[in-house]
């Protein structure tokens, strides 16, 4: 045997775990789903199949999309500004001392279970004794809002929560990439008398630009899942006013036990979130820079 052929052996013995647990845990739970979206089932008796009347039914169901709708509501809430903070948190940060410490405590959160994150600012936003209405009569004399029980507050305050749980992953990220950047961008800059938000326009986000097209897939893949926040402190609610896809599909498929149903909604969520990301990918060749 020689040695490529047992190197190459070698290289597929040490993948084989991930690759069993990547069929097992991903490619056969997502054929699945693609199986019975095409089904009518209970999750008791047999499985009747029914073509495409589940995915008709879906597009024709007022809650499928009112979820819709407060799912891109969400998604236009929190990536953007989520996306701004985490970038100018880590432009703040790279150049003072003790950024590991910093970078620990923003990171925190992130590491956090959601459940947990999710009952504390269930206090935090409660419009009665939460400590941020609490503060905000003591310090500016003004009402909070119902934060969570308000229809047109329950999606930018869940958003609130989000754009904070969230911070810390995008903000090490855009740390990492600023630190790839060669300082001898910003002192050629400087001698020609570039002031510092003209080095951060022409330098920075240009060179950023790949951690940046990252982070924002990543964001609104993660945005277009939501589903801990809504349940834990809304119940999706008031009126379904943080009802969700995700929620939607776990109403359906736990809550009133169409199975097939939910899995037609989770199929329709995929290519909606596949159609995003491949749009991304085609318009990145516009405005990301490999470059530095």
């Amino acid at each position: 045997m020689n040695k490529r052929l047992t190197d190459s052996l070698w290289g597929y013995a040490f993948i084989l775990p991930q690759m069993i647990g990547l069929i097992v845990f991903a490619l056969i739970p997502l054929v699945s789903a693609f199986v019975l979206s095409f089904m009518k089932w209970d999750g008791f008796g047999a499985k009747e199949f029914i073509g495409l009347d589940n995915f008709v039914g879906q597009f024709r169901n007022p809650d499928f999309t009112l979820a819709l709708w407060n799912t891109a509501w969400y998604t236009f809430l929190v990536v953007p500004v989520g996306i701004v903070l985490a970038m100018l948190v880590a432009v703040a940060l790279n150049k003072v001392r003790g950024k590991v410490i910093y970078r620990l405590f923003y990171y925190m959160p992130v590491v956090t279970s959601s459940i947990a994150v999710s009952i504390v600012w269930l206090w935090l936003l409660n419009s009665e004794f939460g400590i941020i209405n609490v503060y905000l009569k003591q310090w500016f004399d003004i009402e909070g809002p119902d934060w969570l029980t308000d229809r047109k507050m329950v999606i930018p305050s869940i958003a609130m929560l989000s754009i904070w749980w969230g911070l810390g992953s995008n903000m090490v990220l855009f740390l990492a990439g600023l630190q790839g950047i060669s300082s001898s961008y910003y002192e050629a800059a400087q001698i020609d008398g570039a002031s510092k938000f003209r080095q951060f326009w022409h330098i920075t986000l240009p060179l950023l630009s790949p951690t940046t097209f990252f982070c924002t897939i990543m964001s609104i893949i993660g945005s277009f899942q939501v589903f801990d926040q809504s349940f834990v402190m809304t119940g999706g609610g008031p009126a379904k006013a943080s009802y969700t896809i995700v929620y939607h599909v776990y109403q359906l498929a736990f809550v009133e036990f169409t199975f097939g149903k939910s899995a037609a909604a989770a199929v329709i969520l995929f290519f909606i979130i596949l159609t995003l990301t491949l749009i991304q990918m085609y318009t990145s060749k516009r405005w990301v820079h490999y470059g530095g």
